[in-house]
């Protein structure tokens, strides 16, 4: 060992093993936080049955393909990639092999398809007792609506934020993307922690069942308490608060270019009036109370407005902040990878990927400072690495590996 591996900081979660069966959002990106950390993780998926995240934009080149993906690249980065062909008892016998290796075990599933194959968690524990596994869906393993089917758009309008997210002229919006993709993957991680300390604190492995629109409706507490306090119920509001005046997006100089104001205080109102050259409208007595602001809110944002369009948001974030109100660009994805603070944290890595080529992967935004995250291996393509988990990871031999082979088992 040299003396630079010797000095190399330590990964947090090296030793602990995965098998990753779960697909698209929530699952993938619970499981890439422990492969950052240097858990050795297994992600399993068929050509007949491929991750759907390989079949969703954007594309390399805009070509469409199963390796291309640009999500699935970013959400499976770190993991080893084996194809089974579940539809065939062979595989799940090796899956059956996997288990006996891993640590954990997650699944996305539609509930009851675990069972079918005798991977569910009573048939994993007849394998292994003290596994630990996690079962991701869309409303949990049982009750009435167990069995729906969906992604995390479903998800959040099940979760209440279809409603709460719009403008009050209009149908309600909802939040953007599959919102509740991205509250989901974090208190599943947190449980996953957890569960393996009491595995190692008693010897006992757990099933984790959670519900991902449940895990949606945390981010709508104070909404949730106003109704079963007072029987209240949120309306649309747009880009409004009720506790800020003005609160909004802003119309910049160039093509759709935009910053985010937010004034809660007499104080941050006036050193924004300050900030806009103390016009003669801000002293109207239309904007002289936090009230009369929430009054005549519509004019008053087109008088901001036409004070911020002759700068660039940049611009305004900064004469804002520097006088310590809350302001934000509102930045695309190419001012994402331009953003000096982003580029400061390194926040974006490269990754060399056999299809798409050296492309940014998001890192671990926490940052340990005596076991830090590391982006080693981009994701792979599918079924890239079977072999090598069949014959050196399982120990198999390569004589199995080929009769398999050509009985589909891969694929």
């Amino acid at each position: 060992m040299s003396n630079m591996e010797m000095n190399a900081p330590a990964s947090a979660l090296k030793g602990i093993n995965i098998l990753d069966l779960s697909w698209v959002a929530v699952g993938p990106t619970t499981v890439r936080y422990f492969a950052d950390h240097g858990a050795t993780v297994i992600h399993v998926e068929s050509v007949t049955h491929p991750d759907v995240l390989r079949t969703s934009n954007p594309f390399k080149n805009g070509v469409p393909g199963l390796d291309r993906a640009g999500y699935f690249a970013n959400y499976n980065a770190n993991k080893y990639g084996m194809a089974l062909n579940f539809n065939k008892p062979k595989a799940v016998e090796v899956a059956k092999e996997l288990v006996k290796w891993a640590d954990i075990v997650v699944e996305s599933y539609v509930p009851g398809m675990m069972k079918r194959w005798g991977l569910d968690y009573e048939g994993l524990k007849k394998i292994k007792p003290e596994i630990i596994m996690a079962s991701t869906s869309q409303q949990g393993q049982y009750g009435p609506y167990a069995k729906f089917r969906g992604f995390g758009a479903q998800g959040a309008v099940m979760a209440g934020f279809g409603y709460v997210v719009g403008w009050p002229d209009r149908e309600p919006l909802g939040p953007y993307a599959a919102y509740t993709d991205f509250i989901a993957h974090r208190y599943l991680i947190i449980s996953l922690l957890v569960a393996l300390e009491h595995r190692r604190l008693t010897g006992k492995g757990t099933h984790i069942d959670q519900s991902q629109a449940e895990s949606g409706i945390h981010f709508l507490a104070t909404a949730m308490l106003d109704y079963q306090a007072n029987g209240g119920t949120t309306e649309l509001e747009g880009n409004a608060d009720p506790y800020a005046c003005p609160h909004g997006a802003f119309h910049c100089r160039g093509n759709d270019r935009w910053c985010v104001i937010a004034v809660s205080s007499e104080d941050d109102w006036l050193s924004l009036c300050q900030c806009m050259g103390n016009s003669h409208w801000a002293k109207d007595t239309k904007f002289s109370s936090f009230l009369s602001r929430k009054e005549n809110e519509a004019e008053l944002e087109r008088l901001i407005e036409a004070w911020t369009v002759d700068y660039s948001p940049e611009e305004v974030m900064w004469i804002l902040q520097a006088k310590g109100i809350a302001a934000g660009v509102v930045e695309k994805a190419e001012d994402l990878h331009h953003d000096p603070q982003l580029k400061h944290r390194h926040h974006f890595e490269v990754l060399e990927h056999p299809v798409i080529g050296p492309h940014t992967c998001d890192a671990v935004a926490c940052r340990l400072s005596k076991t830090p995250a590391e982006l080693k291996l981009a994701a792979p393509c599918l079924g890239q690495h079977s072999h090598f988990v069949f014959t050196r990871i399982l120990g198999k031999a390569e004589e199995e590996f080929v009769s398999l082979l050509d009985e589909g088992i891969f694929e």
